[in-house]
């Protein structure tokens, strides 16, 4: 692993503002809000503030505030952020991150986990620091083997798992794969879609698929084509900061527990939507849900996972499956339901982020 910091050019930031600068919004139908996708008045607002409001440099200093490490698994390059506790016998915790997300999102927990943890974040291969993928295979399973080999690398051989999104998954693949290396499994969104034969659903589960359900009738056109045409898509998205911008903001909204304007900042949004823009790594993160397509089962962990595992399901995630159907495939010990904060926990809610993944930790 050799040292790094983040210092994106001036001539970079320079050619983000020149294109905001020349940015040119389609017409929106009156009144019709986010229907029909992102809002233009908020785009507007959100892109003024990103040219003459925003300054990268503060968040970079925040980031650089922390050791930054890069090495290479696999071929690939992969950017760690490492915060070691004040403690040396904490628990070293791997907290994955997911899509549209990035190491951005935990900069509001990570001083605080610090208390307990020696905290370990990489930055997913093909996105922000990690910069773009070069070949096919950069599947969750294999992510999951090099986030354990990046653990090796930093002299953890016992560790917890923390995450959400694609790092939900990634961490139970890491905990699949190495389970006599974990301490303990927290998940803030669960995979498990599979049904217990027999089984219950409450009144209040079943809610929780409707909402599912309807959901996948409206909310995941961006699978599709992230899924099977993440190149095509990409174009824009590299091309255009208006573009990215317009793509990322509205799964903030989707899926936060609140307005968007409520749930986070123009100031956070940005610090995410321009690590993006800056790494050139916003079709390279796309390709995850390519490459899943393509692997299948061969990307997921192959049997049930049998380390102490925590769920925590935040009032404003999007998928929500029975408590049944997640024990069928973790060794539940906690199920948790804080009181705010969605998909993007450690952003929309960062005490109640926290407080869970360590109430968890410090109870085993």
């Amino acid at each position: 692993m050799e040292p790094y910091l983040i210092d994106v050019p001036d001539a970079v930031l320079d050619d983000l503002r020149t294109r905001l600068a020349r940015t040119r919004l389609p017409n929106q139908i009156d009144g019709i809000g986010w229907e029909q996708g992102t809002d233009r008045d908020y785009l507007a607002g959100l892109l003024d503030h990103w040219r003459d409001g925003y300054d990268w440099r503060l968040t970079e200093a925040r980031l650089n505030a922390y050791q930054q490490l890069v090495t290479e698994v696999d071929g690939q390059r992969i950017h760690v952020l490492h915060a070691r506790s004040s403690n040396p016998d904490a628990l070293p915790l791997l907290i994955s991150h997911g899509w549209p997300g990035s190491i951005l999102e935990f900069l509001d927990v990570i001083e605080p986990l610090t208390e307990d943890f020696h905290v370990v974040t990489p930055s997913l291969p093909g996105f922000t620091f990690s910069g773009p993928t070069s070949e096919r295979g950069w599947h969750p399973r294999r992510i999951a083997a090099a986030f354990a080999q990046v653990m090796a690398e930093l002299g953890y051989d016992r560790y917890g798992l923390q995450g959400g999104d694609w790092g939900s998954l990634i961490s139970a693949n890491v905990a699949d794969l190495h389970p006599e290396r974990i301490a303990g499994l927290h998940l803030n969104m669960v995979t498990a879609t599979t049904p217990v034969d027999g089984a219950e659903v409450t009144e209040e589960e079943g809610r929780a698929l409707e909402a599912v359900k309807q959901w996948q009738r409206t909310g995941v056109g961006y699978q599709e084509i992230q899924g099977t045409r993440p190149q095509s898509l990409g174009y824009a998205l590299e091309d255009s900061p208006a573009g990215l911008a317009g793509w990322i903001a509205e799964k903030f909204r989707e899926w936060s527990d609140g307005d968007i304007a409520t749930a986070f900042t123009y100031d956070r949004l940005l610090d995410n939507i321009t690590a993006y823009w800056v790494t050139g790594s916003a079709t390279s993160s796309l390709r995850i849900y390519w490459e899943m397509r393509q692997a299948r089962r061969a990307a997921v962990p192959e049997r049930r996972i049998e380390v102490p595992t925590a769920i925590a399901m935040f009032p404003g995630e999007t998928f929500y499956p029975p408590r049944s159907w997640t024990e069928a495939a973790f060794d539940v010990v906690r199920w948790s339901n804080p009181p705010k904060g969605g998909h993007f926990a450690a952003m929309e809610a960062p005490d109640a982020y926290v407080e869970d993944v360590r109430s968890f930790f410090t109870s085993l």
